[in-house]
């Protein structure tokens, strides 16, 4: 074994494609791109859902999935519903025990023209009201 016998290992090198240089290589003219067309060109990309200038599925389909994050409080109008003037304390949990709620309700605003006066009652900060009259 001496230097100038060294060979890599079979299968580990690649053979180049030389490409555009005559007809007589097998690979001239066209230098393996086809015919005339935007792949042929240099530097041809297109984008990732390009279909041909028809109008890619993920423009054709409707939007779909957006959930606010959001809060958004639960009205309660204090005027109509008196229970909730009786409470010794107002929080979300006391409001569920005489208001029918479902689970994802997390916050509540308080209206009418007594909200205000209840305000003194509220214990939590998830349970707010309006300033109106």
């Amino acid at each position: 074994m001496a230097l100038n016998n060294l060979k890599p290992a079979e299968g580990s090198t690649h053979y180049r494609k030389i490409v555009g240089r005559g007809q007589g290589s097998g690979m001239g003219k066209t230098a393996t791109r086809g015919g005339k067309g935007q792949t042929a060109r240099t530097g041809s990309t297109r984008k990732r859902n390009f279909e041909g200038g028809q109008q890619p599925l993920a423009r054709r389909l409707p939007k779909v999935g957006f959930k606010s994050r959001v809060v958004k409080p639960y009205a309660i109008n204090v005027d109509t519903y008196t229970k909730i003037a009786q409470l010794e304390e107002i929080t979300v949990e006391s409001i569920k025990s005489v208001y029918k709620l479902t689970k994802s309700v997390e916050a509540i605003k308080l209206i009418g023209s007594s909200a205000k006066s209840l305000a003194g009652k509220i214990k939590d900060n998830k349970v707010t009201y309006t300033n109106s009259n």
